[in-house]
């Protein structure tokens, strides 16, 4: 087992030039996602360096706006109505996954009319990018100890001590003393062993997701395919990994006493990932290849 390293959260500096971790990694989120959608228009007709300048500026306007105001509204609601101006407050951190999706969907379709093509056309072509930027992202939660995973009874040895969880573990361990044989003192704080469960999403979410459609989208699909598997990709994922990351403090488990508001905001994805994966091939309208048609 370990101890998180508690990184400094100034990954440069440079005089009065700080770049934080959070920040330098979506950096290199849409750094990656850029690479990758210009090396896909190279092999695509129909897609220029323009295009894709385009797509990843609105798609990074989405995954920001999308997913400060998603967080606001899906995990601070009470607190967006108690100071509206609270959504404005994105120093103090909070970004949704889910709410950035509905943003990134949002700016594609604002840029399948602006360049005259089907949106489901323009998602296909984006969705490989897209777990790159996952993959940073938890790698950020990571570095700053945030979205820490759930207690652990095993003793793997990837199992980790977070400093930052020190106040709910000592929750834990005055409502469960059995848990203090699992504790360990760092500093002065009794802290329990976790899950890196922002490892797991990283690994999950993003490292393995981009293999499977970058491999899958290597080859013609049906339109809307590669939409679906990302979402059904994503949702089978996050689902998952859900029981091993702590529910957020001021939410808890929601439903059935085991399931968080992650799940309950991945279950439908996997639902419509799966009809809109049997709708494509159902529909078989293909963008390229040698079935390519015309049909929008």
């Amino acid at each position: 087992m370990m101890i998180h390293p508690q990184y400094d959260p100034v990954a440069l500096s440079a005089g009065p030039l700080q770049v934080h971790w959070y920040g330098l990694m979506y950096l290199l989120a849409f750094a990656a996602a850029y690479g990758l959608a210009w090396y896909r228009s190279s092999k695509r007709e129909g897609w220029t360096t323009e295009m894709v300048s385009d797509l990843v500026f609105f798609g990074a306007l989405g995954v920001i706006l999308g997913g400060r105001i998603g967080y606001v509204l899906f995990y601070q609601l009470d607190q967006l109505l108690a100071n509206p101006a609270y959504i404005f407050r994105v120093w103090e951190g909070g970004m949704s996954f889910h709410g950035g999706l509905l943003g990134v969907a949002l700016a594609m379709l604002y840029f399948a009319r602006k360049y005259k093509k089907p949106v489901f056309t323009v998602l296909d072509f984006v969705v490989p990018c897209v777990p790159t930027g996952l993959l940073f992202g938890r790698i950020g939660n990571y570095i700053n100890g945030e979205l820490w995973g759930r207690v652990s009874e095993g003793s793997y040895n990837w199992l980790t001590y977070f400093p930052q969880a020190a106040g709910f573990d000592m929750q834990q361990i005055t409502a469960n003393p059995a848990l203090k044989e699992r504790m360990l003192e760092v500093n002065g704080q009794y802290l329990l062993p976790r899950h890196p469960s922002q490892l797991y999403e990283a690994f999950a979410e993003g490292l393995l997701l981009f293999i499977i459609l970058w491999l899958y989208t290597s080859k013609p699909r049906p339109r809307m395919a590669a939409s679906a598997l990302f979402v059904l990709g994503y949702g089978l994922s996050r689902f998952i990994i859900e029981f091993f990351r702590q529910p957020d403090v001021d939410q808890g488990f929601i439903l059935f006493g085991w399931m968080t508001k992650g799940q309950i905001l991945t279950a439908p994805m996997i639902i419509v990932g799966l009809l809109l994966f049997a709708y494509a091939y159902k529909r078989g309208v293909y963008d390229w290849g040698p079935k390519a048609t015309t049909t929008y």
